[in-house]
């Protein structure tokens, strides 16, 4: 038997197990130009929280599958370009088998990095970093980077590459493990444990006396808030997501932050991964490279099981994770 994980209701807040179903059906059979996959690593990311509640579109419909990016295994081919074994990547359902007619799929393999690293740092967590940090932050040597959401998937790569482009980079996590985590092993200059600190805005003034040149935003809210204070004239933001309102059942009211922007003229800009989708093979590139040269690491939380997939969603928003999470079929 085969097992698919449906959205059985939209979630009201931070989700909950019973806003999902696995659903029980029988393996397909793969027809002529067809390939029947085996779910290997599925990713599990925060912006399907929108799709969820159609705020990001194409929106999940209920008693449909959830996808994301997924690597599987080749189990059989009726199609020339795929042979029995192949392993590759797309935009797939949370199903233990499926079948493709190829379309969308990439062949990978496991000699640069291991096959989970492509839902990761050489995936769109990787190129997410690696495209928003470097064209609109527009990193330069001496500049202060101060990243949000710093120990998740994307924050931590973001944090590596302002260090590679010669930037004092402070990371503000949830919890003492991860702020130490940062400077152990990402390299961090300092960070923040936003759970601990009672005034967040005096803190990021303490630990950047000469200001914020560059801020990668992955949280939003007060954080954020905080942040834009401490920013200096001609400071750029680059807007990878707002973790902290996703789960928001009334509408945030926060600082009106347009003088600031007027009078330290500041560049504020949020994107789309697939804005650069045909840049996407220079990125890989170059993360590859840095990966091979020691100048880049990343870490995963995995958990096993397909069951898990609901579990290891809400954790995202528990800050369960460090680095990507990723679910091992």
């Amino acid at each position: 038997m085969n097992k698919v994980l449906h959205l059985k209701s939209r979630p009201n807040g931070l989700p909950k197990a019973t806003d999902f179903e696995i659903i029980e059906q029988q393996i397909p059979v793969n027809n002529l130009g067809e390939l029947l996959l085996k779910s290997i690593y599925i990713s599990v990311d925060p912006y399907l929280r929108g799709k969820m509640s159609k705020t990001y579109s194409p929106p999940f419909e209920l008693n449909e599958p959830v996808a994301s990016k997924v690597v599987a295994r080749v189990i059989d081919s009726k199609n020339e370009s795929f042979t029995a074994g192949d392993y590759v990547i797309g935009y797939l359902n949370w199903a233990e088998y499926q079948l493709s007619n190829g379309t969308g799929l990439s062949k990978i393999d496991n000699h640069d990095a291991s096959l989970s690293a492509y839902l990761g740092v050489l995936g769109t967590t990787g190129l997410s970093a690696y495209f928003a940090l470097l064209d609109i932050g527009k990193p330069k040597p001496g500049d202060t980077l101060v990243v949000s959401g710093a120990a998740g998937a994307v924050g931590s790569i973001a944090g590596q590459i302002g260090k590679i482009s010669g930037c004092r980079v402070i990371g503000i996590a949830g919890t003492d493990e991860k702020t130490e985590l940062l400077k152990s092993k990402f390299g961090f200059d300092d960070a923040i444990n936003y759970k601990t600190t009672p005034d967040i805005n005096a803190a990021i003034k303490a630990v950047c006396p000469n200001g914020v040149d560059v801020y990668f935003d992955n949280v939003g809210g007060e954080i954020s808030d905080a942040v834009i204070n401490n920013l200096n004239n001609n400071a750029r933001i680059a807007v990878c997501g707002s973790i902290s309102n996703y789960n928001d059942t009334e509408t945030q009211i926060g600082p009106r932050l347009l003088p600031l922007v007027v009078y330290k003229r500041l560049s504020i800009r949020g994107f789309l991964i697939a804005d650069y989708a045909d840049k996407f093979t220079e990125g890989v590139s170059q993360l590859t490279a840095w990966l091979k040269d020691g100048k880049l690491t990343y870490s995963e939380t995995v958990m096993e099981g397909f069951d898990q997939l609901p579990e290891a969603f809400i954790g995202l928003f528990e800050g369960r994770n460090e680095g990507k999470m990723i679910v091992k079929v």
